[in-house]
């Protein structure tokens, strides 16, 4: 799609360094850049709340089809079940 924007000379001065620098194109560097700041907010979590960002994956059908791998035949009270485990039994 085609569209014409207007952007500052000092701002399309800065992309077109960077696009230099990492041998790509304005286009492509633009697009990546609006991409990345239009992504939807629900599956992001804020960097600061996440604790293992090294291994953090926020695909969301990859949590899907590990959600629920624990599964039991029977009903228990997990009142009950931390209690037990607060009280070292």
């Amino acid at each position: 799609m085609s569209t014409k924007v207007e952007i500052d000379t000092d701002v399309f001065q800065t992309i077109k360094g960077i696009a230099k620098d990492k041998k790509t194109t304005e286009k492509k560097l633009i697009n990546d850049i609006l991409k990345k700041k239009i992504e939807p907010p629900m599956n992001k979590i804020p960097d600061y709340l996440i604790a293992n960002k090294d291994t953090y994956n926020p695909d969301p059908e990859s949590f899907l089809k590990n959600a629920g791998f624990i599964k039991n035949v029977k009903s228990f009270d997990a009142v009950k079940l931390i209690r037990d485990a607060r009280e070292g039994r």
